[in-house]
């Protein structure tokens, strides 16, 4: 972890604070409740946090991500209490999934309490709400609660439409030295929250993460609903999302291979269970992808980002297997493909 008072560009004061130190979760915590941002760990990912009581705050995460204030976040909460202070009401399934999951990497959405947190939701009538385990998130959480604040609005903290961050310095590298982040070390979880739908009374996956949909069906006591037309706006769920800047292509194992043996672009590197053998990839970069789903998760962003920052062009990546298990590093790495097959990437700015 990092230490307070590190030096960052042209001689300003890179504010990265071990979050394990007392000082450093009382100086987060006055900084949010002031209305500013702060970056914090969270096990699945670093949010952008600011209060999500104060539209003024919110909108100060929006401006520095670039993301649209239609697009919802996701308010983070100490525990039931702090949930319901933002929600309208707790379904009996989303109670049951509270009592299994929380804290831990489960977004519930449920309907909001008229007049809260109108910035954090977009505007739309529910309201995403989850629990990190992280200590130092919790710390900081309980701090903010002792200054009136119930609930941080914290999406990833990255610039919208790319990586998430899983280390302190991803965050301090996407927004510089005038940022305040707490460092909890390396994400234990590494992808986004699982997001269950629980407005309507029924549980509706929205975007899958480490638990499984028989994990959340177990706890909730019924099967879980495909999304519909009427399901609400969710956090991480645009079909181009978590793009590096190079040019990302998901692969089955045999396409893959074929395509290797193939004339192979410059700047190549290759993210994959399968080992690369031969003088022919010599002039490859390879990442060997772990073979459990939950290890997987843990580095995949931050393997996007070292080969990003190693100057790849291309990333070919080898699918993951078709289990359960690993529907969360599939979402993950075939909307970070999208990303440049889409035409929703020119929206986003390169952002």
């Amino acid at each position: 972890m990092s230490e307070a008072g590190n030096t960052g560009h042209a001689g300003t004061t890179q504010q990265v604070l071990d979050g394990a130190l007392p000082e450093a979760i009382q100086a987060a915590a006055h900084t949010l409740a002031a209305g500013e941002l702060v970056g914090l760990p969270t096990e699945t990912v670093y949010g952008l946090a600011a209060r999500a009581d104060q539209d003024a705050a919110v909108a100060k995460i929006f401006a520095a991500k670039g993301r649209p204030s239609d697009h919802p976040l996701i308010v983070h909460v100490l525990d039931e209490q702090g949930a319901r202070h933002f929600a309208q009401d707790l379904p009996p399934v989303a109670h049951r999934l509270v009592e299994a999951f929380w804290p831990g990497p489960l977004t519930l959405i449920v309907q909001r309490r008229p007049g809260m947190a109108n910035a954090a939701t977009g505007g739309h009538a529910t309201v995403g709400l989850r629990s990190p385990s992280h200590p130092v998130a919790r710390a900081l959480m309980a701090a903010c609660r002792d200054r009136g604040v119930e609930g941080l609005a914290a999406p990833s903290a990255n610039r919208f439409g790319r990586v998430s961050p899983t280390l302190a310095a991803h965050v301090a590298e996407e927004f510089g030295p005038g940022l305040l982040v707490l460092d909890g070390g390396a994400c234990d979880v590494g992808i986004e929250s699982t997001i269950v739908d629980c407005s309507r009374g029924y549980p509706v996956l929205l975007r899958p993460g480490v638990l499984t949909p028989a994990q959340i069906e177990a706890a909730a006591g019924e099967p879980l609903r495909a999304p519909d037309r009427q399901a609400p706006k969710a956090s991480g769920t645009l079909a181009a999302h978590y793009a590096p800047r190079a040019v990302v292509r998901l692969l089955p194992s045999e396409a893959l291979q074929q395509a290797l043996a193939g004339r192979k672009p410059a700047g190549l590197a290759v993210y994959s269970r399968t080992a690369l053998a031969g003088e022919a990839f010599a002039e490859v970069t390879h990442r060997t992808m772990p073979g459990h789903a939950k290890a997987a998760a843990r580095e995949l962003f931050a393997v996007l980002r070292e080969l990003d920052a190693a100057g790849a062009v291309q990333i070919w990546v080898e699918a993951p297997p078709e289990d359960a298990a690993w529907d969360g590093v599939r979402d993950r790495l075939s909307r970070a493909a999208a990303a440049f097959a889409s035409p929703e990437f020119d929206d986003l700015e390169n952002s």
